[in-house]
């Protein structure tokens, strides 16, 4: 009746002595499957350095692989099932997830939420205890704030080839020379149409895929017809 779907925590990866991120990620993969995700995205041990490359990305899937085919935890519906823990600390997510629900509720909505910038101040504000934490060391981050190695450990990251960007420039430059401009102006038009009363534009988008429009050009009719969203300031 519900699908779910988990990806470990990038914002816990670290650039420094990134092979630590190998555990980490192992251990969140882990707990995701004892929780009963569906479906799980493994987070590679170099993203917080750059794309990962062939070799990162093949341990993210066999970290889950290795769970899933040699530690037993699949062999039975809810491995946690009876924890005195487990089910405490459910409950009392529940319970402060309850409060942030009535929180909002309280404030009008949703829509009236994001205008007063509630979302904005409660992720700085957690962002900025997180930081005051590590820096005080209240909150250990191993090879961070402790264990740390004078010498930074390389590993091998992957690095995009110019010529890739020169080349797609080059075929984008082609579309737009062949495809038909008429067409991109009469499916771009139905796309403003479309917002503009508030139909499906769906369908719209396709024909503009179809005329081969961009997605840029896309993205403009709807921020011409929308505006763009500018997060409220705060104090």
């Amino acid at each position: 009746m519900l699908r779910t779907h988990a990806q470990t925590a990038g914002v816990s990866l670290t650039a420094q002595q990134p092979l630590n991120n190998i555990a980490r990620v192992a251990i969140q993969a882990l707990a995701a499957v004892l929780g009963g995700t569906n479906s799980l995205h493994t987070d590679a041990y170099d993203e917080a350095l750059a794309l990962p490359t062939e070799e990162s990305a093949t341990i993210a899937l066999r970290t889950q692989q290795i769970i899933a085919y040699e530690t037993g935890v699949t062999h039975t519906i809810d491995p946690l099932a009876g924890s005195y823990y487990v089910e405490w600390l459910t409950d009392e997510m529940e319970r402060q997830a309850m409060e942030i629900i009535e929180e909002i509720r309280r404030m009008g909505g949703m829509v009236r939420a994001i205008e007063e910038g509630y979302f904005l101040r409660e992720l700085a504000e957690a962002s900025y205890r997180y930081q005051q934490e590590v820096e005080r060391k209240e909150r250990i981050i191993v090879g961070v704030n402790a264990f740390t190695d004078e010498i930074p450990l390389k590993v091998p990251i992957q690095l995009v080839d110019p010529e890739v960007e020169r080349v797609q420039a080059e075929r984008l430059a082609r579309v737009r020379r062949e495809r038909d401009p008429k067409r991109v102006e009469e499916a771009l038009k139905g796309l403003r149409r479309a917002a503009v009363e508030g139909q499906n534009t769906m369908p719209h988008f396709v024909e503009c895929a179809l005329a081969y429009c961009t997605l840029g050009e896309m993205m403009d009719v709807l921020r011409e017809v929308y505006g763009t969203y500018q997060e409220p300031a705060y104090v």
